[in-house]
C-alpha cells in the first residue's frame, strides 16, 4: 500500500506560463489561470504534491540558482495565498549536452522522488504538458496526465492524439486544474465504494 498520496507535477507549462526564451525572473513567472487552485484542491484532499522540472537554462547560463530560488519563493507564496502547498521541487540544472540521467524524458528526477519518500511510483500520477514529461513518468510506472496548456497550447486534436498513442493509457485535461478535480473525484467515487461494501450486509441478517 502507498505510504502517502502523492502527485508528481510539472512546472513550465503545467503550473506557470511557458516562454520560448525560458522563464527566467520571478518577474516572467506567471501562474497559469486555475493552476494554483488546482494544487490547492489536491492538498485539501489529503494530496501531497511534488515538481519534477527541467530547468536547463541554468546549465545554459540564462539564469543562477538565486534567480531560480527567487522563482520558486514567489510559487509557494503565491500557492500559500490560494491554500495550497507544494512539499518540493526536484528540477534538473543541466543543459542538454550534458547527458545527465535527470533531464525528462530520462527518469531520473521520478527516480529521486522515489527515494525520498520511499515509495514505489507505480500508479502516482504525473501530470505535464509534454510528451518528454510523460515518457519521463512513464518509465517508472506513474499514471499519465496531459494538459492542453503549455506545449500542447495550440496543437490541434490530430496532434494530441499522435501524442498520446506514444505513452498508452495518458489521460488528457483542459489544464491543471481539470486534472485535479479528475483525481481528487475519482478518489473520492472510489471511498465511497468502499464505504458502501464495507456498510452492505453479506447475510442478510434481520430481514425476511
Amino acid at each position: 500500500m502507498q505510504a502517502i498520496k502523492l502527485v508528481i507535477l510539472d512546472r513550465d507549462g503545467t503550473i506557470n506560463a511557458d516562454r520560448d526564451d525560458y522563464v527566467k525572473s520571478p518577474e516572467e513567472w506567471r501562474p497559469l489561470p486555475g493552476a494554483l487552485e488546482g494544487i490547492a484542491r489536491l492538498n485539501h484532499d489529503g494530496w501531497h504534491v511534488v515538481v519534477a522540472t527541467n530547468q536547463s537554462g541554468l546549465g545554459r547560463g540564462l539564469f543562477d540558482m538565486a534567480a531560480l530560488n527567487a522563482m520558486h519563493l514567489k510559487m509557494n507564496h503565491a500557492l500559500t495565498q490560494a491554500g495550497g502547498r507544494l512539499d518540493a521541487i526536484f528540477f534538473c540544472p543541466h543543459a542538454p549536452d550534458e547527458n545527465c540521467a535527470c533531464r525528462k524524458p530520462l527518469p531520473g528526477l521520478f527516480e529521486q522522488i522515489g527515494d525520498r519518500y520511499g515509495v514505489d511510483l507505480k500508479g502516482v500520477p504525473a501530470i505535464g504538458d509534454s510528451l518528454r514529461d510523460l515518457q519521463a513518468a512513464a518509465a517508472v510506472g506513474c499514471e499519465t496526465h496531459l494538459v492542453r496548456s503549455g506545449k500542447c497550447e495550440g496543437l490541434s486534436d490530430e496532434q494530441i492524439a499522435d501524442l498520446l498513442a506514444q505513452v498508452p493509457g495518458t489521460t488528457l485535461h483542459t489544464d491543471l486544474a481539470a486534472a485535479a478535480e479528475f483525481i481528487v473525484q475519482r478518489g473520492r467515487a472510489a471511498r465511497a465504494r468502499t464505504r458502501g461494501i464495507a456498510e452492505s450486509p453479506e447475510s442478510g441478517a434481520g430481514s425476511l
